[in-house]
């Protein structure tokens, strides 16, 4: 039995003095109040209105229950209020590559402080963004698909202390180019660093395979779990830097971008919608441009990703990322 929609019934009884008006009160037929009414009874073990007038009353022992009744669907309505309001103020994870703009990612925040929606940011691994996703410890990420059948596309490219393709840096760099000049000495090139961000299983095969058909030595590439250690490397003038622009940007390092557009980086934006329900598609419509933003996108359909965080609309639908979960 459902006790709280038969004490509903039985104070709205109470209440209007009507079965017919608190049934219209309730939006329900009356013979289905009515039934409540009969099974209360019999819960409870008693009657709780006296049918033999025109007029309902209580009987002594309806008008007894009567106020605990309405102690018990006040508390549950003060209790489904505290969970709105705890939900409403929670923080909302969001799971962001670990090299995204920090400065960008303060607009975000920002942004869901002006919409009501308190936003914690998290820097995660690919891997661990999509496993964050899928057992809820995350509202929202940021996921790794192949950029070819991705929302938003980031370059990437090679960056280094000077410029990898000895120009001017823009010229887009070949794996093949890359290959050790006849009578070099073994290890004399620096090595290629890979962050987590790109060791995500289709992304680090398709770099693999990359590298092995541009004929790079085994051992070039190297992987590493620090994102801090790799740039400091790079600066330090030991290595080169599998990265987007904006990051080698922030860090004074010369850029050149891969040739290669299936190795860039592709995101899509998801929600754990069993964790956030219909708050999901408002925040993504304020939220996708503003992390395009952070993670140095390019073609994003918002010209200006600081106007959506004044709260402006995105017109190309494609600003409206897929929401998963």
């Amino acid at each position: 039995m459902d006790l709280l929609a038969h004490l509903e019934a039985y104070v709205a009884v109470a209440e209007e003095g009507s079965f017919s008006r608190a049934a219209d009160v309730l939006y329900v037929a009356q013979p289905v109040l009515s039934r409540r009414i009969k099974n209360l009874e019999q819960h409870l073990g008693g009657q709780l209105f006296d049918r033999s007038r025109r007029q309902i009353t209580g009987t002594d022992l309806g008008v007894l229950l009567l106020p605990h009744a309405k102690d018990v669907l006040s508390r549950v309505d003060h209790l489904r209020q505290v969970a709105r309001t705890a939900l409403a103020s929670a923080a909302h994870a969001l799971g962001v590559p670990p090299d995204s703009d920090p400065v960008a990612l303060a607009r975000v925040i920002r942004a869901g402080t002006r919409h009501g929606v308190t936003i914690g940011v998290r820097e995660l691994p690919a891997e661990e963004r999509a496993g964050g996703l899928a057992d809820g410890s995350l509202a929202f990420a940021l996921l790794r698909v192949p950029p070819e059948a991705a929302t938003y596309h980031v370059r990437l490219g090679l960056a280094a202390v000077d410029p990898v393709t000895g120009s001017s840096g823009r010229r887009p760099v070949h794996l093949e180019s890359l290959r050790p000049r006849r009578g070099a000495e073994s290890g004399s090139s620096p090595a290629i660093l890979v962050t987590a961000e790109d060791e995500i299983g289709f992304a680090a095969e398709r770099f693999d395979k990359a590298a092995a058909r541009a004929g790079l030595p085994e051992g070039r590439v190297r992987r590493v779990a620090s994102t801090a250690s790799a740039v400091a490397e790079t600066l330090a003038g030991h290595a080169v830097l599998l990265c987007p622009e904006p990051f080698a940007r922030r860090h004074d390092l010369a850029w050149s971008p891969l040739a290669d557009a299936a190795l860039h980086r592709g995101y899509e934006l998801a929600t754990a919608r069993r964790r956030v329900g219909n708050l999901g598609t408002p925040v993504l419509d304020w939220m996708a441009p503003l992390l395009a933003d952070a993670i140095g996108a390019v073609g994003v359909p918002a010209e200006n990703p600081g106007a959506a965080e004044r709260g402006s609309t995105v017109p190309d639908p494609r600003s409206r990322l897929a929401a998963r979960g």
